[in-house]
C-alpha cells in the first residue's frame, strides 16, 4: 500500500507555520516524542453530519502536520471523543482522557451545554481546553478562566451580526418566528438576537417561539404552526441533523416560499439538503467560514485543503472543518509562541496556557486575534443568499457580505445582557456589512 502523499495543502501549512514545525532546535530534557490532544466530537446521533466533517478535517491535519515534524519535531497523537455518548459519559470520557492518557491540550465541544459543562473542570484539572465549536458566550464571560480559550467568534458577534444583516438585507419586515433547538444553543442564541432586534426595531412583533427537543425528527407541528401564523421571518440557529430535518419537511409543504428564512448556521447543511433549499435564503457561516468565500478563492492554502478534503470525503468543507482546523493552527501557533517566551524550552501547562492570551494566528480564512482579558476569540462573520448554480447540485452563496467583529460583540469585562441594553437603532448603519471580493 502506497503511502499517502503530503499534498500542497500540507506543504502550504509547512510554510505557514515554518517555526512552529521546525525540529532542529535544541530544547531542554523535559521537551515529549510525542504530546496526546483530546479532541470531542459527534461520531455518532444525528449531530454527526456536523461532527464527523470535523473530525475528517483533524485526521487530515495532524497527518500532515506529523509528516512535516509535527510542532518543533514533537508529533501529536489525537484521542477522540464522542459528545453522540451524552453528558454523564462526556465527562467521564473527558477526565479520562487528561488523567489517564495525560492529554496535553483538550479540544472540547461542539454542544453549548458540553462547553458549560466541561470549562469549569478544564480549570480544574488545569489543562489547556479548547472550545472549538460551541457559540454561548456564557462558557467564557466572567468566569476569568486561566486554562479555557475560544479560538473563534462566540454567539453575541453571530446574533448582533444576523440581526444586523437582516435588517440591512430586509428592513420592512414586521412580523418573525422562530423554531431553535431545545437546549443551551437554541435557547442563547435566540435570546440575542431577540434582545438585539428589540433594541434596533422595537416594532417588530414575535409571533412565535418555538423549542423542539434536540434531536427531534417531527417538526409537523412547528411547520402546521408557522403556516398559521405566516410570518413575515422564520429564523432558525438549529444545526446539524435538526436543521436539515426542519428545512425538508418545511419546503415539503411549501414554507420556505411563504416566509422569509434566515439560518445564520446554515452553511452546514447546504450541500446535503439540494434542492429542498430554494433561491433566496438568507444564510450565515459562523465567522467566514465558506468553500466558496470570494475572499480566499486564489489562497493557495485554502484552496488545497478545500480539494484534499473533498477528495477524502467526497464532499465540500463546512465551518465545523473550518473550525476544526482553526483550532489545531491555534495550538500550533500557541506552543510556538510558549516555546519562544520560554528560551527556546518546551512550554508547561501554566507557560502554554499564557500563550494562548492576546494569540495572534490565522486559520484557513481570516486572521483570529484571542482576547488577554478573557481569552475569547475574534473573527469577521459572512452571510449571503442562497442562488442556483451550473457547476454544484445545491445552492450556494451569492450577494457575500462580511460583517466585522468590531462593535458587535461584548466588551471584555462587560455582562452581554447589560452591554446589549446599551445598542440602539444607530447600529444598524454604523456598522458596515463589506461585499466579499476575490
Amino acid at each position: 500500500m502506497k503511502p499517502k502523499a503530503i499534498g500542497q495543502f500540507g506543504t502550504k501549512l509547512i510554510l505557514t507555520c515554518a517555526l512552529a514545525l521546525s525540529p532542529l532546535l535544541a530544547f531542554a530534557d523535559s521537551k515529549p516524542t510525542a504530546i496526546k490532544i483530546g479532541i470531542t466530537t459527534f461520531i455518532s446521533g444525528p449531530a454527526s453530519v456536523f461532527g464527523m466533517p470535523a473530525k475528517a478535517a483533524a485526521d487530515l491535519y495532524l497527518e500532515q502536520l506529523n509528516a512535516s515534524g509535527g510542532i518543533k519535531g514533537v508529533k501529536v497523537e489525537p484521542i477522540f471523543i464522542d459528545e453522540g455518548v451524552g453528558g454523564d459519559r462526556l465527562l467521564s470520557e473527558y477526565r479520562r482522557v487528561v488523567q489517564e492518557q495525560q492529554a496535553a491540550v483538550m479540544i472540547a465541544s461542539i454542544s453549548s451545554g458540553n462547553c458549560n459543562t466541561l470549562a469549569p473542570v478544564a480549570e480544574d484539572l488545569k489543562v489547556v481546553n479548547l472550545l472549538w465549536d460551541c457559540g454561548t458566550e456564557k462558557a467564557l464571560e466572567n468566569h476569568a478562566y486561566r486554562y479555557v480559550f475560544r479560538p473563534q467568534a462566540n454567539a453575541v458577534t453571530e446574533m448582533v451580526s444576523s440581526v444586523i444583516y437582516l435588517l440591512q438585507t430586509k428592513p420592512d419586515f414586521k412580523t418573525i418566528a422562530v423554531v431553535n433547538q431545545d437546549y443551551a444553543w437554541g435557547r442563547d442564541s435566540w435570546e440575542i438576537f431577540s434582545r438585539t432586534l428589540k433594541q434596533l426595531k422595537p416594532d417588530v412583533q414575535v409571533v412565535a417561539e418555538l423549542f423542539p427537543r434536540f434531536g427531534a425528527s417531527d417538526f409537523s407541528a412547528e411547520v402546521s404552526r408557522l403556516q398559521v401564523l405566516r410570518p413575515d421571518v422564520v429564523l432558525s440557529t438549529s444545526w446539524g441533523g435538526d436543521l436539515d430535518t426542519f428545512i425538508r419537511q418545511a419546503s415539503q409543504r411549501g414554507l420556505l416560499q411563504k416566509s422569509q428564512f434566515f439560518l445564520p448556521l446554515g452553511e452546514t447543511s447546504l450541500e446535503r439538503l439540494g434542492s429542498a433549499v430554494p433561491d433566496g435564503v438568507l444564510v450565515g457561516a459562523r465567522g467566514d467560514h465558506y468553500f466558496l468565500n470570494p475572499q480566499y478563492a486564489n489562497d493557495a492554502r485554502h484552496g488545497q485543503f478545500v480539494k484534499e478534503f473533498k477528495a477524502r470525503t467526497g464532499t465540500y468543507p463546512i465551518y465545523s472543518a473550518y473550525h476544526m482546523v482553526q483550532a489545531l493552527d491555534a495550538t500550533v501557533a500557541a506552543y510556538s509562541k510558549a516555546i519562544s517566551a520560554n528560551g527556546d524550552k518546551w512550554p508547561d501547562e501554566e507557560q502554554l496556557a499564557d500563550a494562548f492570551r492576546g494569540l495572534e494566528f490565522r486559520g484557513l480564512t481570516s486572521g483570529v486575534r484571542i482576547r488577554p482579558e478573557d481569552g475569547q476569540g475574534l473573527e469577521p462573520q459572512l452571510f449571503g443568499v442562497t442562488a442556483a448554480s451550473n457547476q454544484f447540485k445545491f445552492k450556494v452563496l451569492k450577494d457575500i457580505v462580511l460583517i466585522s467583529p468590531d462593535g458587535v460583540t461584548t466588551p471584555p469585562g462587560m455582562k452581554t445582557q447589560e452591554w446589549l441594553g446599551t445598542l440602539s437603532p444607530e447600529l444598524i448603519t454604523e456598522i458596515k456589512a463589506v461585499r466579499a471580493q476575490p
